[in-house]
């Protein structure tokens, strides 16, 4: 039947859909692309994307289990919630599979947990975009509380404690503490002793700790391991992990949780899976199978996520370099594939020179005048006026699977061609930064 007529009578909605703005890392990629559709050169430096192939062995094994559509368990299936639990016992965290629950990636069950637990959270500042705007979306108040320096990912243990008495004497119910070990935004590594004193705060104050721990494979020092507060407050720890980072399998979105073992962890997975059965009913059945295999680390997945690690801390520390060479004071990334440049030294020339006062509007100069997309700090938590971005640089990889592979097997990655070529114009485009805007003189682009 054709469509009627719009009736005089006929009136408006009395509400409008509750606004909700796009998630900062994905609203940067858009904009990005934008760019690349009016032809400019862009560097992609605004999203956090792996920027490596997916193995072919894990493509096997999807393809092997694309037949399953059955929906199965809530929680997920027997074999992934083993393997899931091996993996955390090979890295000192023994874990029972009754304790594990997939879902569609680790953004859905972090939304989840928050729903199941209730009440307000405290996140690190900075912190990943997702925890403070999720913990708005399930009706709570985000309480952010600074990072020690040097330290991201924890929020500092020594005003904790103070932020949480606070909240509470004004009336707020906060339950909950979100870290992220390794960090997203700053590429850092809390102490295991800022961590061990976190955990004794939220065990005084009654937290539940929620351990973001899907950068832990990459931590770029060979060795060394990035602390978790299941080691120091079992009882109260929650950690999520996924195939996303380690094995840039971002778009199949597959995680875990671990949930705490004892009378409070059985309560919470009742309600998780309440909740989950809700939203997903259950993980995708072939990404299930493809995901006990990864989590059962076999020895071609361990050597290429270890070639991974690698090429990050190659490439990071180039791109760190470039910002220090600008003026920028740079903590030097100790994993994951991110640096967090801060151009407070030079903000005197930055508002003489451009007019620029806030990160957001210096992240904005990047993108319209140079076409270099990152994300300002004030996204991740910082004050407005701080100077601090988060730049991204595992797309700067390739252009194509080869130019990736290339990369992975290169032992000097900065040095190929088109890797070199985006780290000069980097470089170009921080010193034109501090160089005065004449008149009638083109901006570099």
């Amino acid at each position: 039947m054709p469509a009627q007529k719009e009736s005089a009578s006929v009136r408006p909605l009395p509400f409008s859909p509750r606004p909700v703005a796009l998630s900062a890392t994905l609203a940067v990629n858009e904009a990005i692309a934008r760019k690349r559709r009016e032809g400019r050169r862009v560097l992609p430096l605004g999203f956090g994307e792996a920027g490596i192939p997916i193995h072919p062995a894990l493509t096997r094994e999807l393809g092997a289990a694309a037949g399953k559509g059955a929906y199965g368990p809530v929680a997920g299936s027997a074999a992934l919630r083993a393997a899931a639990a091996g993996y955390w016992a090979r890295r000192g965290l023994p874990t029972d599979p009754s304790t594990v629950v997939a879902g569609p990636g680790s953004k859905p069950l972090l939304y989840a947990l928050l729903t199941a637990l209730g009440g307000d959270v405290v996140v690190p500042a900075p912190s990943w975009v997702t925890y403070a705007a999720q913990t708005s979306l399930v009706g709570a108040e985000p309480i952010r509380v600074a990072t020690p320096p040097g330290e991201g990912g924890v929020p500092s243990p020594a005003l904790l404690a103070d932020a949480v008495v606070r909240a509470r004497a004004r009336g707020r119910d906060v339950r909950a503490v979100v870290v992220t070990l390794p960090d997203n935004p700053t590429g850092t590594i809390a102490s295991e002793d800022t961590v061990r004193r976190l955990c004794a705060v939220a065990r005084e104050q009654d937290l539940v700790v929620i351990s973001d721990e899907i950068y832990r494979d990459l931590v770029h020092e060979p060795g060394r391991t990035a602390p978790s507060p299941a080691r120091h407050a079992p009882e109260r720890t929650v950690v999520t992990t996924a195939l996303s980072k380690s094995l840039a399998a971002g778009g199949w979105r597959l995680g875990v949780a671990r949930l705490p073992d004892g009378p409070f962890g059985r309560a919470l997975r009742d309600s998780l899976l309440g909740v989950a059965s809700e939203i997903w009913s259950s993980a995708p059945a072939p990404m299930q199978h493809a995901a006990a295999y990864a989590l059962a680390e076999p020895p071609e997945l361990v050597e290429h996520v270890d070639r991974s690690r690698r090429l990050h801390a190659a490439i990071t520390g180039a791109v760190a370099d470039r910002f220090a060479a600008a003026g920028a004071r740079v903590a030097r990334p100790e994993a994951a594939f991110y640096v967090y440049p801060d151009f407070g030294p030079v903000r005197d020339a930055l508002r003489a020179n451009h007019g620029v006062r806030t990160a957001g509007e210096l992240t904005h100069l990047l993108l319209e005048r140079y076409a270099v997309g990152v994300l300002p700090g004030s996204s991740f938590g910082d004050a407005p006026a701080s100077l601090r971005m988060r730049v991204a640089p595992s797309l700067l990889y390739g252009e194509d699977d080869e130019q990736r592979l290339a990369a992975l097997a290169s032992p000097a990655p900065a040095s190929l061609p088109w890797i070199a070529a985006a780290l000069d114009r980097l470089g170009d485009v921080l010193a034109d930064l501090s160089e005065p805007v004449n008149a009638g003189q083109p901006a570099l682009t």
